[in-house]
């Protein structure tokens, strides 16, 4: 069955850009990452997905006057591409409707904490200070709603007594590697169903 074509968008190091990468070589996996687009030229994960022969492409935001304008050069660069699914992987910029519109059921994102809880920024902190027990990640759909859409996969991790935001969060990643390329996976095998029909 031919595989979906996955672009990942990332603003960093990309740790779960390279977890996504090293899954897609597995010779069974439904999805192929094709290019790896960054908001920021100075993102290293963009290094690591071009030493892998993947197509990379840096759109600054800082060039464009607005988020429109930004996402219209995005949103271009995602259909030339011939992407049948978005991998947001620490990402940070808000997209507009319109853009998320276009790839409604079709555009994926990490969030590190079990969402609804904590959407946002600093989810590890909010989780310590309100004396959670147990905090984790979450793998959805995206929708206009900020880390409101649709659930795809969670994994907990337990908030252990003297943690700190980074040593929770070190351990929230480990899962974020793990239920992302899980999450894709399903995702694309669905995509494969429907095109196959």
């Amino acid at each position: 069955m031919k595989k979906i074509r996955a672009g990942v968008l990332i603003s960093g190091r990309g740790s779960n850009m390279m977890s996504l990468i090293e899954a897609a070589r597995a010779p069974g996996y439904p999805a192929e990452i094709v290019c790896v687009v960054s908001n920021r030229p100075d993102a290293k994960g963009l290094e690591y997905a071009a030493a892998q022969g993947i197509a990379t492409k840096v759109i600054d935001h800082t060039a464009f006057a607005s988020r429109e304008a930004f996402d219209a050069a995005l949103g271009h660069y995602l259909r030339s591409q011939k992407l049948d699914l978005v991998a947001l992987a620490g990402f940070m910029r808000f997209l507009t409707p319109a853009l998320i519109g276009e790839w409604q059921g079709r555009m994926l994102n990490i969030h590190p904490s079990l969402l609804p809880l904590y959407p946002g920024l600093r989810t590890h902190e909010r989780a310590i200070a309100e004396g959670a027990t147990v905090h984790g990640c979450t793998v959805h759909l995206v929708t206009a709603e900020l880390d409101g859409g649709p659930i795809i996969l969670q994994a907990e991790v337990p908030v252990l007594a003297g943690d700190t935001p980074e040593t929770l969060a070190a351990r929230v990643l480990k899962e974020e590697h793990r239920i992302y390329p899980e999450a894709l996976a399903m995702v694309a095998r669905q995509l494969q169903a429907k095109t196959s029909t």
